[in-house]
This record gives C-alpha cells, structure tokens and sequence, in this order.
C-alpha cells in the first residue's frame, strides 16, 4: 500500500507546485509598482503653459489652412479650373485638398521617428517653417488666366508641401502637450489641442465670410482670394518664435537618459548589433507594426472616427449647402462658421470630462450618436432656410466635440514614449490620408454620381460603426501614467502623497501574495 499512496501523493504535490508557481508569476505580472520620489515628475505651470500654447499655435496655423481653402472651394474652383463646370470644378479643388493628404503618410514616416531620436521639439519647429511657407505661397500663385495649366500644378505643389510637413504637425503637438501634462488634467490640457484647431478655422473661414461680404463674388474671383492666405506669414512667424523658446519634455528628456545610461552600461566596445537595430529607424518600424498592431489599429479608428466627422464638418458642409442645396453662400458660412464656435465654446469642458469619466465612456457616446443622429441631422440641413439647417449643424457640432475634446489626451497614451511620436504619427497619418482628408472628396464625388443627397449622413454612420468598434477595444488611460513614462503631478504634495499610496498598495498586495501562497501550501482544512 505504500507504493501507491506515494504515487497518489506525489502527483497532488506537483500540482500544487504548479498552482503555487503560476500564482505567483501571475500576482508578479499584475503587482502594483511601488514609486519613489525620483520616479515622479513634478510639473512647472508656466512650462505647461508655454508647451499648451505653442503647441496649440501650430494646429491654429494649420486649420486657419483648412478653413480658408474649405471656404473659397468654389472660388479657387474658378481661379485654377475655369473650364469646367461648377460640379466639376468642387470635385478638382477638393482633389488638389485630398492630395495633400496623400502625402501625410510620408511625412509621418519622415518626422515621426526623427521627434523620437532628435527630439519633439526640433521636429515641431520645423514642421511649423514648411506649413507657414507653403500656406503663405499660395497667395503669390498665378491663376489660370495668366499661365494656363501650370497654374493648378503650382497649386498642388503647395499643398504637397503642406500635407508633408502637417504629417509631423498633430502627432508631434499631442505628443508634447501629453508628455508635458500631469496625469490628472492630461484631458483638459489636451483639448486645447484641438481648441487651437478650431479657432483656427474659426479665424480662416471668418475672414473669408467678411470678404465675400464685403468684395462680393466677382471681386473674391478676381483678387480677394489672395488675402488669407498672405495673413499666414506673419502668424507662422509668431508660431515658430514661440516653439524655439520651448524645451524638451520631461517624458523624452528621461527616455534619453535611460537610453545613455543603458549605453554606457553595455559592452565595453558599445557594439550591440540586436540594440543597433532596435534603435534604428527600421528597427521602430518593424517594431511598430510587430509589437504595437492592437494599438495602431485602435488608433487608425479613433482617427477615422473624429477625421471624417471634422473634415465633413468644416471642409465640406459649407460647399455642399452652397453647391448642392442652393443655400446662399453667405448663409452656409455663417452657420457653419456657428458651428465651430459651438465646438470652441464646450471643447475644453469635454476635455475635463474625461479626466474624470475617462475617455472611453466620451468616445463610446459620441459613437453611438454618430450612428443615430447623422441622418436627422442632415435632414434638418436639407429643409431650407435659418432655423432648421442651424439646428442640423449645432447637432453635427456636438457630435464633432464629443471626438475633439478628447483625442489629443487618447491617441499618446496607446503607445510608449520611445515609439510615441512615430508611432502615432505613421496610424494618425496613414487614417486620416485614407478616410478623413479624402471626406470632401468622395461625398461630392458620390453626391454627383447617385444623386443623393443623404449620401453625407450614410458616410458619417459608417464612420461611427468603426468608431464604436475600435472604442470597444481601447483601455482607459485617464489618470494613469503615460506608457513608459512615470507619473506627472502638478505639486510635491502630490509627489509625496503618490509615493505613500504606492508603496502602501505594493505592501498590502505582497502580503496577500504571501496569504495565497500559504493557503494553497498548506491545503484546504480538514
């Protein structure tokens, strides 16, 4: 008998060997991290200030661009392409819009892993230079009357240059306000990301609704479209003083030093082949799309979703009541122009919302009511008129602020502070290329083939399906930490009381390890 009790012993010790073992590497994988006072990152409210700002600068430049070109389609359709008819000539000025975006890919790939190893700071200037140039260009371009072909060639030049250089514009500024924000008001801080953008457009298309006030059609035609676009030289130049007075980050200033550290740690000839290659350009890349494909994909959704909403908001419902509603000109700029001073009025309240709600909950809403208020929406536009169409667009408005408020503070969290800035500037770019620039152009395009007036609406609910799908698969970030980096607080209070609730939590969590652990040694009671 004693053979086999040793037998039926032996088997029931190993599995509590394997119990105990996967217990314990499970609570070590999920343990809480005990801080310390060095690993906390105290911020400076002017730096903050200052890093909001500048960054904030450059998406107003960037979207003064936006609502200029969306508010003078139909001019610029006649100046560049006066051969062809009115339809026609939306659809080539909204292609030479969408081309920029083509490039926006490219861009990323450039300035995207350069702000990881040089710095997001240096990248963030230069892309400021490239768009304030290139904006500023367009108001020296010949039109077609003068020199003939070469006139919408010049065009598409400057917008190449434009779409190139914003493709490390959004990615870097959201990156750098992100890095810069302490952990509790990253949402508040962030929206003003996109409060910037708005104003911006705000600014762009209000100027152009007072010229054609004021110059008449004939007049824009002639001359007056040149105005806008000079007003961006002197803003581009504000823009860049202000991002050469800015430092580093303090999440990228420590991924540095680590990164040193780990240098000078390494062999003594520092040849590392493996961490060459990891370090290289191609290296993150492959790094990228192997190790972070989850959170490229959540991002590329969430970037669909907020994308095609603002571009069909701010760059296509102006001409699409213009041109194919018949509403006065006059008439679609003034309401849309509402719209985004709707949107720059509530943006920052929905972006303090998120810091205490989460972002997920934000964009799970706004998804669902994409889906169900697109169509009533447009339905309201399509009846004629002030009241209806304003409470169309006021409706488009919320949902737009709903993404808006929130993105800047989601999209750096996915990804960790060394692949940051390139990661998301290659997902960021590559589903705003494909599905948010090309808005404007595939619903004039379908709104010209079917006939159908809805089209716009339908376009939006698919925008918001993909939205939910991709919100359903994204981890709440609001108040934590970014990935790879510690925590940001706003006081050393803060920084005190953090580290005496990490270490309390870590403490209480290895004793309950322990507690486990001897429970299942000692096996259930007799």
């Amino acid at each position: 008998m004693a053979g086999p009790a040793r037998r039926g012993r032996t088997p029931r010790r190993e599995r509590d060997n394997v119990a105990v073992e996967r217990m314990v590497r499970t609570l070590i994988r999920r343990r809480k991290k005990s801080f310390r006072e060095e690993d906390v990152t105290v911020t400076d409210p002017p730096k903050v200030r200052r890093a909001v700002t500048a960054a904030a600068l450059g998406n107003t430049m960037e979207w003064f661009d936006f609502g200029v070109y969306a508010y003078l389609a139909g001019t610029l359709g006649k100046v560049f392409f006066p051969s062809s008819s009115p339809g026609a000539q939306v659809v080539s000025t909204f292609a030479t819009f969408a081309a920029a975006f083509l490039v926006r890919p490219l861009g990323g790939l450039v300035f995207g892993p350069l702000g990881d190893r040089v710095g997001r700071q240096k990248v963030l200037a230069l892309t400021m230079i490239m768009m304030a140039a290139s904006t500023f260009a367009v108001g020296f371009l010949p039109t077609y009357a003068a020199v003939g072909f070469a006139a919408p060639l010049l065009l598409l030049v400057c917008r190449l240059v434009q779409g190139f250089s914003t493709g490390g514009e959004y990615a870097g500024a959201t990156t750098y306000i992100a890095e810069y924000a302490p952990d509790k008001r990253r949402g508040f801080l962030g929206s003003w990301l996109d409060f910037g953008t708005f104003v911006g457009y705000s600014l762009g298309s209000g100027l152009v609704t007072v010229l054609t006030a004021v110059l008449g059609t004939d007049g824009m035609t002639d001359w007056g479209w040149r105005i806008p676009f000079f007003v961006a030289g002197p803003m581009g130049i504000i823009g860049l003083y202000m991002r050469l007075k800015l430092e580093e980050t303090p999440a990228f200033q420590k991924e540095e030093a680590y990164q040193a550290a780990e240098s000078r740690s390494g062999s003594g000839s520092g040849d590392d082949p493996v961490e060459e290659a990891r370090q290289s350009g191609k290296g993150r890349l492959k790094e990228i799309f192997t190790k972070h494909w989850e959170a490229v994909l959540i991002c590329m959704g969430l970037v669909l979703l907020y994308n095609v909403t603002n571009y069909m908001v701010t760059s296509y419902l102006p001409t699409y009541m213009s041109s194919t509603l018949g509403e006065p000109e006059t008439t679609s700029q003034l309401l849309v122009l509402g719209t985004m001073l709707l949107v720059v009025l509530l943006i920052t309240t929905v972006g303090r919302t998120s810091d205490r709600w989460g972002r997920r909950p934000v964009f799970m809403a706004g998804s669902v009511a994409l889906i169900a208020l697109a169509a009533p929406a447009f339905l309201l536009i399509r009846q004629g008129g002030i009241l209806l169409p304003a409470l169309g667009c006021a409706v488009l408005g919320l949902l737009l602020v709903c993404f808006a408020g929130t993105a800047a503070s989601t999209l750096p969290a996915l990804f960790p502070t060394r692949l940051r800035y390139g990661a998301l500037s290659i997902a960021f770019n590559i589903s705003v290329s494909l599905f948010g620039g090309t808005t404007p152009l595939f619903v004039s395009g379908l709104v010209e083939a079917t006939g159908n007036e809805m089209v716009p609406a339908y376009y939006l609910m698919v925008a918001g399906v993909i939205g939910l799908v991709a919100t359903f698969f994204l981890h709440e970030t609001a108040g934590r930490p970014l990935r790879g980096s510690g925590p940001m607080v706003e006081t050393p209070e803060q920084a005190r009381e953090l580290v005496a609730r990490s270490r309390t939590a870590a403490g209480r969590q290895a004793r309950d390890v322990w507690l486990r652990v001897r429970n299942l040694w000692r096996g259930p009671p007799h």
